[in-house]
């Protein structure tokens, strides 16, 4: 059976580039000490998770490499950019012009590249793109947009950590995948990282006096 792991390493430079941006764009979301540690131990339990031996595929000589690089530092400007210019918008407002926005780009694109698509789908896939589209897209936008309002654009980021544990548990339990030591590992370290972060279950044991 194959071993999982995630398919990139910049789900940790995402929640890094996250947490750096906002703080040198807003006041209220300084890069404090418990911060830096909490995504310090967030991305060891990502490099944990994916297994150290995968660091030595890294070159930023890699054209490859460096645009998804790149594609992270966009994704947590484009965090701080919807915080700063959107915030007085509804969620849904938001989402929907977000998403208006990206259609108009992206279908003469698409269409150029791999002309007019074909309606003769299987049923599957019509349910398939009705998840993604619904769903995974205009639902997960309206939750992206009400968490960034609540939480800030550096906390919203940081969100791409649970992807790691996710994506591995679900191929396990969806496609058989082994599950391995460091992969627990890397969840132990995610998890404390979140909780340094968080604050409240440190505080709670300083208040019994543990």
């Amino acid at each position: 059976m194959p071993v999982p792991g995630p398919r990139c390493c910049s789900w940790g430079t995402t929640a890094v580039f996250g947490v750096v941006v906002a703080a040198i764009v807003f006041a209220d979301e300084k890069l404090t000490a418990r911060k830096s540690v909490g995504v310090a131990f967030g991305v060891a339990g990502v490099i944990a998770a994916k297994g150290l031996d995968n660091l030595a595929h890294i070159d930023l000589r890699s054209l490859g490499q460096l645009a998804v690089l790149a594609g992270t530092l966009c994704y947590a400007m484009a965090g701080s950019f919807a915080r700063a210019n959107l915030s007085g918008l509804s969620p849904l407002v938001a989402s929907a012009g977000m998403l208006t926005g990206s259609t108009l780009v992206m279908i003469p694109l698409a269409w150029g590249v791999d002309g007019m698509p074909s309606l003769a789908l299987e049923p599957r896939t019509w349910m398939a793109i009705g998840y993604y589209s619904l769903i995974g897209t205009a639902g997960a936008y309206l939750l992206y947009y009400s968490i960034l309002a609540k939480a800030g654009s550096g906390n919203l980021m940081l969100v791409t950590l649970m992807l790691v544990p996710v994506a591995i548990l679900l191929g396990h339990l969806v496609l058989g995948e082994v599950l391995l030591p460091r992969h627990f590992i890397g969840f132990g370290f995610i998890a404390t990282g979140l909780i340094v972060i968080d604050g409240r279950l440190i505080r709670a044991i300083r208040r019994i006096g543990v």
